[in-house]
């Protein structure tokens, strides 16, 4: 059986007024898969994640939700196809004057007619996948930076979306937190099928959990690889793609 492809791009630009970010991207993200956004600092990673969860139109091309055209549609209909959608935001973003469970319980408030007593049960159940029952009733403040991180991985699960997109998750934990968080990423995939886009720099976790890849170049404002983290070191021998693999400066002495 072929693989699916949940997501698309075609020939995309991306930019704000007449400064372009990228251009020329295309990509297949297949189900169950862990798509990794790779570049140096500046690149528009960033900027292609926030297309692709609908917060920045595309100047050109085509983006595919499934077989539905994102942008062509209404608001409503986008709307519709971002409830197959989970966010984790770098910092947690959970809301500092709502206790964790409020805020994994948030969503399904806005968007769900469940009764309270329901909703607390599922706020239960997304905590526990994480680990993060005990903190149910503690506010952001009172938890560390991994916590809040599994905390807003919790509410991007909270209405059960197929579909995950990660803003450099492991950004300012420690390595042994940041190995956790790997491991419950491929719990994700593996558990419950999810297919999940990562933007990431971190080496380790890109070698350790993702299967697919591109790898956006700042200078020429495109795409310039394509392939798995592990097989872009391996193989690659663009001389920006090697560098960043390998932790090597490039010829203007980046790293």
């Amino acid at each position: 059986m072929p693989d699916q492809t949940v997501l698309s791009l075609r020939d995309v630009t991306l930019s704000f007024g007449p400064k372009v970010i990228q251009k020329n991207i295309s990509l297949d993200v297949r189900k169950g898969s862990i798509f990794a956004v790779m570049g140096g600092s500046g690149c528009g990673k960033s900027t292609l994640l926030k297309s692709m969860i609908g917060l920045l139109r595309p100047s050109a091309g085509e983006y595919h939700v499934g077989d539905e055209n994102y942008w062509a549609g209404s608001e409503a209909h986008r709307t519709d196809l971002n409830h197959r959608f989970g966010v984790l935001f770098q910092s947690g973003a959970l809301w500092s004057s709502m206790t964790v469970g409020e805020n994994i319980a948030l969503p399904l408030q806005m968007f769900t007619d469940l009764k309270p007593d329901v909703i607390r049960r599922l706020v239960e159940l997304k905590l526990g996948f994480v680990g993060m029952l005990q903190a149910i009733d503690l506010y952001p403040s009172e938890i560390s930076g991994g916590m809040r991180k599994r905390a807003g991985l919790a509410r991007a699960l909270a209405l059960d979306p197929d579909i995950l997109f990660f803003d450099e998750p492991s950004a300012g934990l420690d390595p042994i937190t940041s190995a956790r968080l790997d491991d419950l990423i491929l719990n994700l995939r593996d558990g419950l099928g999810a297919t999940i886009v990562i933007v990431s720099h971190e080496l380790p976790s890109l070698f350790h959990i993702a299967d697919d890849g591109i790898f956006l170049d700042a200078r020429t404002k495109t795409p310039i690889a394509h392939g798995s983290p592990r097989s872009l070191r391996d193989n690659c021998t663009d001389p920006q793609v090697h560098a960043f693999m390998h932790r090597e400066r490039d010829e203007e002495g980046n790293t």
